[in-house]
């Protein structure tokens, strides 16, 4: 086994595409070393990307937020994302203990592909996208695109995932995320639920993404559940289609965790709490 750890994209990239055996990035590690602990996975090559400066800033621009691939959630909870994306940072904070929240990453929670991972829903609800760099061209796709399945990602040979990019903040906007787990913290979520509105100056919702997690192989958002709450000022009506919508789009699985029945039902029922909390946050009343 080889460890490297390069100083830019580039060069993590050019590793990553040489490599004839298995290889795998190191962000966090909070995944990763679980998975060679447990003799799932024993890549020939690791390539840790906590040296690499783009990828662990967090950049305000014209057009929103630039996080890097290898910023913690430590370092996200204390950031200037907080104010804007609360539920976004809210996602990303649940991931693990506290000493946890000092490695782990969104992008490596993103990447692990996991259709229980706490900080995907909150970025797909808020229309966040993935920078991939890879040996031959940059491109931006949307984090709902990432994963293809459990485990499973988009990302051909030598591409790499460089930052994530959150969109700048319209007036009137909030977003939320929650979850529903066995245990009271630190455990893995049986559904989850993000939601991110905009309202007019009446209090009238005039966008909207949902989506859940746990539900399904990969991260859904939930177009019709938007749809239903767009042109409302989530009154009950409007909550109960909105819920509909949710359960209406789960295909989730029997387990030890969650039965089918009750993740179907739990889905609209966390996606109602969530749309509510983002609404006050949009300064509805």
């Amino acid at each position: 086994m080889r460890y490297e750890a390069p100083s830019s994209t580039k060069a993590a990239v050019s590793l990553l595409a040489k490599e004839r055996g298995k290889s795998a990035i190191l962000a966090g590690g909070t995944d990763l070393l679980v998975r060679m602990k447990g003799g799932f996975i024993e890549p020939d090559l690791i390539v840790d990307i906590k040296r690499i400066p783009a990828m662990s800033q967090i950049k305000q621009t014209s057009s929103g937020f630039q996080v890097g691939a290898a910023v913690s959630g430590n370092e996200l909870g204390k950031s200037i994302v907080k104010k804007a994306w609360p539920g976004v940072v809210e996602a990303a904070n649940l991931i693990g203990s506290k000493q946890v929240q000092g490695r782990c990453t969104m992008v490596g929670n993103m990447c692990n592909a996991s259709p229980a991972a706490d900080s995907v829903p909150a970025l797909v609800a808020a229309g966040a996208q993935a920078v991939i760099v890879g040996p031959k061209k940059k491109r931006t796709i949307p984090v709902e695109k990432v994963a293809t399945a459990p485990g499973r990602t988009s990302l051909a040979k030598g591409e790499i995932v460089e930052s994530l990019l959150l969109p700048k903040r319209p007036a009137r906007a909030g977003d939320a995320y929650l979850r529903f787990i066995p245990r009271s913290e630190m455990d893995i979520a049986v559904v989850s639920a993000g939601v991110n509105l905009v309202l007019d100056a009446k209090g009238v919702i005039t966008d909207a993404r949902v989506a859940l997690g746990a539900v399904a192989p990969t991260v859904l958002l939930v177009a019709p559940a938007a749809k239903a709450i767009i042109g409302t000022k989530l009154d009950d009506e409007a909550l109960e289609k909105l819920s509909a919508a949710c359960s209406a789009a789960c295909k989730p699985i029997d387990d030890k965790r969650g039965t089918i029945e009750f993740r179907t039902r739990v889905a609209g029922v966390l996606a109602k709490r969530a749309a509510k909390i983002a609404y006050r946050r949009a300064g509805g009343k």
